[in-house]
C-alpha cells in the first residue's frame, strides 16, 4: 500500500475515547450501526447518559481512565485495530484546575499512544485536535494551512495541550510507521446540541467586543464535525487536516444574527467591563478563547476536500443560523421597539431619519479588523 493511502482500509475493531461527550458518544453510535465493523468499544472515565448508552446499541462501554493500565488490557484483549482519541477537553473539569486538565489531556494521550505502540493489532490512530494550535493574533495569515504553525505561541492551556498531544501522535507514527495517524484540527464547533465556546458567547444578551476589531470566524457545524471524524475513522488517509466549513462570519455580524446587543469596549477594559456585562460567561472563557474573539482564525481546507475526501454540508453562516434556530434565540431588542423609536424620531425631525436596520439577519458590510 502506498504511504499516502495508509489508513484507507475500513476498520474491524474500533475503540473510541471520550464516549460521554458529544463527538465520542455519537461517533460510537454511528460506528455501531455500521455492519462492516465487527466490534465497537467506547471508553471514558465518566459514564455516558442513559439515553446515550441506549443510542450506542451494540457498542460495549468500558468505564476506564486512559491513564490507567486497564486501557492496555482492553486494546490487547479485543484486538483493536483502530483507536479514535476524542477525549481532549478544552476546560478544566468540575472540581479540578489546570493541573488536572493537563494531566488528563497530555498524560492521558501519552499513555494511550504508548499502549498503541506496544499493541501489534493497532493499525490506525485518529486524533481529534483543534484549530487552537494555530493561536489567534494580529500576525495571522488569512488562512492557515496544515504546514503552518502559530505566528505567536498560544498562551492558553488548551492550545498548548493540543500541540503537545499532536506531537506525541506524530511520534507514535515515527516509531510505528505501520500505524496510520490522522489528525483532525477542528474549527470551533457550533450547533443546536453543542454547548461550545461560540455558542456560550452568543447566548449572552449583551456581548462585549473590542473597539476597532472584528474577528473573522470560520466555524464547523456539529454534524459536520461528527461526519468528518467518521470519515477519517472508516476510510480516511493518514495525515493532518484542517476541518472547517466554507466561508467566514464577522463577530459583529454573528452578534446581529443572534439578536444580541454588541458592547464595544477598549481592549484594556475587555475583561473587567466585559465581565460585568456577561458575568460567568466571560469568566469561563480561556485565554485562547478570548484571543479568538479578538482576532478569529481562518483555515485552508483544500487538503480536507482533496485528500480526506470530505466536504461539509453546512457553510459557516448556515451553521451559525442553525444554532440560532435550534437554541431559540430571540432578539434582545424587538423590531417593534425600533419601529416605534424610528417613527417618533421621524416625527420630531420632519422625516429626515433613514430606516433603522434590523438586528437579525442583516447582511451589512462588516467593519474591517
Amino acid at each position: 500500500m502506498a504511504a499516502q493511502d495508509r489508513g484507507a482500509s475500513p476498520p474491524r475493531v474500533v475503540l473510541v475515547t471520550g464516549a460521554s461527550r458529544f463527538l465520542g458518544g455519537y461517533l460510537t453510535m454511528r460506528l455501531a450501526q455500521n455492519p462492516a465493523i465487527d466490534r465497537v468499544i467506547a471508553v471514558d472515565a465518566v459514564a455516558p447518559s442513559k439515553d446515550m448508552i441506549r443510542r450506542m446499541g451494540r457498542a460495549e462501554f468500558v468505564r476506564a481512565d486512559i491513564r490507567n493500565p486497564l486501557i492496555g488490557k482492553v486494546i490487547r484483549n479485543a484486538g483493536v485495530d483502530t483507536v479514535v482519541h476524542a477525549a481532549l477537553i478544552s476546560r478544566p473539569p468540575t472540581g479540578g484546575g489546570r493541573t488536572v486538565m493537563k494531566d488528563m489531556n497530555v498524560l492521558g494521550a501519552m499513555q494511550l499512544f504508548a499502549v498503541c505502540q506496544k499493541a501489534p493489532s493497532v493499525q490506525k490512530l485518529v486524533l481529534r485536535s483543534s484549530s487552537a494550535v494555530y493561536g489567534s493574533s494580529a500576525k495571522d495569515p488569512a488562512k492557515f494551512t496544515e504546514e503552518m504553525g502559530a505566528k505567536v505561541r498560544p498562551h492558553g492551556g488548551y492550545a498548548r495541550d493540543a500541540i503537545e498531544t499532536e506531537g506525541y501522535a506524530r511520534g507514535l507514527g515515527r516509531r510505528r510507521p505501520d500505524i496510520a495517524v490522522s489528525i483532525l484540527r477542528n474549527a470551533p464547533m457550533i450547533g443546536p446540541r453543542m454547548n461550545g465556546t461560540v455558542s456560550r458567547y452568543l447566548t449572552s444578551p449583551f456581548i462585549p467586543s473590542i473597539v476597532g476589531r472584528d474577528a473573522r470566524m470560520q466555524l464547523l457545524h456539529e454534524e459536520d464535525a461528527l461526519a468528518a471524524l467518521e470519515r477519517a475513522t472508516l476510510t480516511g488517509r493518514a495525515g493532518t487536516y484542517n476541518i472547517a466549513a466554507d466561508g467566514i462570519v464577522m463577530l459583529s455580524q454573528a452578534i446581529r444574527r443572534a439578536g444580541r446587543v454588541e458592547i464595544p469596549i477598549p481592549f484594556a477594559l475587555f475583561r473587567t467591563t466585559g465581565q460585568s456585562a456577561m458575568g460567568s460567561v466571560l469568566r469561563g472563557l480561556t485565554t485562547e478563547q478570548l484571543d479568538y474573539f479578538n482576532f478569529g482564525c481562518g483555515l485552508d481546507t483544500t487538503r480536507m476536500k482533496n485528500d480526506l475526501g470530505f466536504t461539509p454540508r453546512w457553510t459557516t453562516m448556515q451553521a451559525l443560523d442553525d444554532f440560532v434556530r435550534g437554541a431559540g434565540l430571540s432578539p434582545v431588542i424587538k423590531r417593534e421597539w425600533l419601529d416605534a423609536i424610528e417613527a417618533r424620531l421621524t416625527g420630531l425631525l420632519g422625516g429626515a431619519v433613514h430606516s433603522v436596520p434590523a438586528l437579525v439577519g442583516v447582511d451589512e458590510h462588516p467593519r474591517g479588523r
